[in-house]
């Protein structure tokens, strides 16, 4: 099984240089891997001891952020190496100020590579995200030493380790990984299942962060004045999904609709949609919204989505409605907001337990979410009831980073 692991790489690898000649966004991954091992030996001494965290992609490092943090705190003199595997995660973080002191791709896994590759570095603590496990860089950080863990972890029925030629992934993890924080009980039984007993759940640690979301400076400039004394509903992270559902909500003018799409080229889409949108990066005055009546503010700017949220009075959160991936729905429940999105989210256990509490709810066709929205914003009292629902269904989550920190520090 480990030489087909190491054709299964290689093959990958093959596919992804031929692919990044017609996509950018993979060609930005290729190359940006030949600049990895470069990256962490101008920073790097031989004597510097590092903290690694590894993220598949943004919504990853997002999960991982909160543990970081708490190890350098706790460890001010260590290194901070931070790596990604998709162009997405690694564009949107290394532009921003962060606690990293190198932030590259990680190298493909092969086993020259990540040998290659760790050379140059003095691992103490290695950590990945969720479930991106690469069995050769696992196998070189213990041949090293290095403790490893898993936080957020988060194992489901159709992964490999429960198949039946999925005993040598399950074996790779036992004699490699140190500790496994599952997200859910779920996911520790299915794990513990398979015989990987080094395990505890500590919650799902996106509740750290977007806890903290809730009591910092949320201001965005002219959003109170659009808004005004309308209700307000944003579209966050949304598709094409999301912005039928803001048309079908826009036939009650009483509403204000706040609409950040997941990618900035869906702007000009939405510009068709909604003829008489303002969009945001036109805004430079109160004035400019005095002379419009518009229903409907289009964000065509990046990084205030999570600000914006604090603003609504409902939130849909684009993904949902197909198999994308649903996106982060606690940064709208963190300030207290009912949530409304798509019914394909199996990879986001949060989704039901915020429906459990009855702060948030699916829906498997956009009619039947937009028209849902609207009886909301009719029925004052049952909206108060959702928020206050979802509210405190992020407030009692456990300290997760808290609990994970402590039991690092005990291995």
């Amino acid at each position: 099984m480990n030489f087909i692991y190491n054709i299964f790489i290689h093959l990958l690898i093959f596919g992804m240089k031929v692919f990044s000649l017609l996509n950018d966004k993979t060609k930005k991954g290729v190359e940006g891997r030949g600049e990895s091992v470069n990256r962490v030996k101008s920073v790097f001494l031989t004597s510097d001891k590092v903290i690694w965290m590894h993220a598949a992609s943004l919504g990853e490092y997002e999960q991982g952020l909160p543990v970081l943090e708490k190890l350098k705190d706790h460890f001010p003199q260590h290194k901070i190496l931070i790596t990604f595997f998709s162009p997405s995660g690694y564009e949107n973080v290394v532009k921003k100020k962060n606690i990293a002191d190198v932030i590259c791709y990680l190298p493909f896994d092969t086993k020259e590579n990540v040998k290659e590759f760790i050379s140059h570095i003095n691992v103490e603590l290695f950590f990945t995200v969720k479930y991106d496990y690469w069995y050769n860089l696992f196998q070189e950080l213990k041949n090293k030493n290095v403790k490893i863990v898993v936080i957020s972890a988060l194992f489901y029925e159709s992964q490999s380790f429960f198949t039946s030629y999925g005993k040598w992934f399950v074996k790779q993890l036992q004699k490699n990984v140190d500790w496994f924080f599952h997200q859910t009980q779920h996911s520790y039984f299915l794990a513990k299942s398979v015989g990987l007993k080094n395990a505890s759940v500590t919650g799902d640690t996106r509740f750290d962060r977007v806890k903290h979301l809730k009591n910092r400076d949320n201001h965005v400039d002219f959003i109170r004045e659009f808004i005004g004394d309308k209700k307000s509903i944003v579209f966050g992270s949304s598709w094409q999904a999301e912005e039928k559902i803001a048309r079908m909500i826009s036939v009650n003018q009483n509403i204000r609709l706040i609409i950040a799409p997941h990618d900035l080229k869906r702007v000009e889409n939405l510009k068709e949609l909604f003829p008489d949108a303002i969009l945001y990066s036109n805004l430079k005055n109160s004035q400019t919204l005095q002379s419009s009546d518009s229903q409907t503010l289009i964000i065509d700017s990046i990084g205030l989505l999570s600000k914006l949220y604090s603003y609504a009075d409902i939130a849909v959160v684009g993904g949902g409605f197909h198999d994308s991936g649903l996106h982060n729905i606690l940064e709208a429940a963190t300030f207290g907001v009912p949530v409304i999105f798509g019914c394909h989210y199996i990879k986001n256990p949060e989704a039901d337990d915020l429906i459990k509490s009855n702060g948030g709810k699916s829906f498997e066709h956009e009619n039947e979410a937009a028209e849902f929205a609207l009886n909301l914003f009719n029925n004052p009292n049952i909206l108060k009831e959702m928020s206050e629902n979802a509210d405190r269904f992020v407030a009692e989550q456990p300290n997760s980073s808290e609990l994970i920190l402590k039991k690092i520090l005990s291995l």
